[in-house]
This record gives structure tokens, sequence and C-alpha cells, in this order.
């Protein structure tokens, strides 16, 4: 028997950056309410709270952030903190020990390397205890509105659902996603694949019947079709 073609697998390279655009204009369309979830009023606040949702729901950070944030309000707050309160205020958002530690460190090295204030610049961001490249990104985005592509678990799983990458390891994804994508849309295009998989791609029921990218989508295609068949 023949092996079954994959579904885009002969799209050429312009192709691909006509259907990785066309997606992202139905994204936009469909999720103009996609943003940044956490709550947040300075770039600080955006780092700690970028932190705290390391596999955890914004909601729950959003329930512990106020408070948290009421009592420690500058970089010195959180480095000089007693690490067993702030253990306790952020313990409901899971792993708080290690997240006490990377923000504590994190806020360390802002005080002493950056005069206290979030820097800027991919490499200092990532330099920081706690802070990888989707946190790097996140804070550049939602802070400054720089350009950036923020690979979570649901543009992960989005990205080779739809046949965007076959890539597995985030940095790679970004990358494959940047040279699809133009710079101006990156940010935006990232929450509005997050606000897609939360409401329709879900990671064990995608809902693909109801989902505007359907037509679009090697997942559909080759997997949903063939399980629905089987």
């Amino acid at each position: 028997m023949a092996r079954k073609k994959r579904p885009f697998a002969g799209e050429t390279a312009a192709e691909r950056v006509e259907r990785a655009s066309e997606i992202a204009k139905r994204l936009s369309e469909g999720h103009p309410d996609a943003g940044v979830a956490l709550r947040h009023t300075s770039p600080l606040e955006l780092m700690v709270s970028t932190i705290l949702s390391a596999q955890c729901t914004d909601e729950r950070v959003n329930s512990v952030t106020p408070e948290l944030f009421k009592r420690f309000q500058a970089v010195r707050d959180y480095a000089d903190a007693d690490t067993g309160e702030l253990e306790e205020m952020i313990r409901p958002t899971g792993f708080f020990r290690q997240k006490a530690k990377s923000i504590q460190g994190a806020c360390s090295a802002i005080a002493q390397e950056h005069g206290g204030e979030v820097p800027r610049e991919m490499d200092a961001l990532t330099s920081l205890p706690g802070v990888g490249r989707k946190t790097a990104n996140c804070i550049r985005g939602g802070a400054w509105g720089i350009p950036g592509i923020t690979v979570d678990t649901h543009v992960k799983r989005l990205s080779r659902r739809l046949g965007l990458t076959d890539h597995t390891d985030p940095v790679k994804i970004e990358y494959d996603l940047n040279e699809l994508l133009p710079e101006e849309i990156w940010y935006e295009f990232s929450n509005a694949m997050i606000f897609h998989g939360r409401r329709v791609c879900d990671a064990r029921r995608p809902d693909c019947p109801n989902c505007m990218l359907s037509d679009l989508c090697r997942f559909y295609h080759e997997e949903y079709n063939d399980q629905k068949a089987g």
C-alpha cells in the first residue's frame, strides 16, 4: 500500500508563508480580544507574574498577585524579602520554592547589574534566573511592545498541528515562525495562538469541526479525519 502523503508536505516556502499569513489573519479576526492575560502595571510585575505562570493558570496567578504586588513594589523588596514569607504568598501557584528562588535571584541581579530597572535586551533578560526566551519575549512584548514570539505550550502545540514547524524545541519553533511571519505581528500572533489553544484547539479534545483554521491545518487533514473515520 502506498504511503499516504502528508498534507501540505509539498508546499513551497512561498506557499507556507502565504498559509501562515492567512492563519494569522483569521486568528486576529477570530480573537480580537487576545492579549496578555496576566494583570500587571509595570515590567517588574509582568516579569514576576510570568515566572509564577510556569505550570500554572493565568487565573491562579492573577488571584495571587494583587496582595503580592502590594507587599513588594520594587526589585529590592523582592531581593531582600524573607524567603519564607514570599514562598507562602506564592504557594497557590505551585513549585513555590523554585519560583521564589527565581524571583529573588532575578531581582537581585536587576538591582546589582541594571540599576533596579528590568532590562529590555534579550540577552540581559535571559541571563536572569528563571527567565528564558519565552518569558523574555512575554516581558518585552507586554511591557514595551517589542516584537517577539512567545512559545508557550499552546503555541508549541498549535504550530506543530498546523504544520508550521516540525520541531519540538521552543527556540527552534520561535525561529521557524519568525521566518514565516512579519516582525510587526509576532507578539500579537503569539497571543492569538494562545487564546485559540485555550478556546478551540485543546490538547486532548481539539474542536476541529468548529475551528476557523481546519482547512489550513495539517492535524485536521492528517489525524482528525482519520480518527473520525476509524
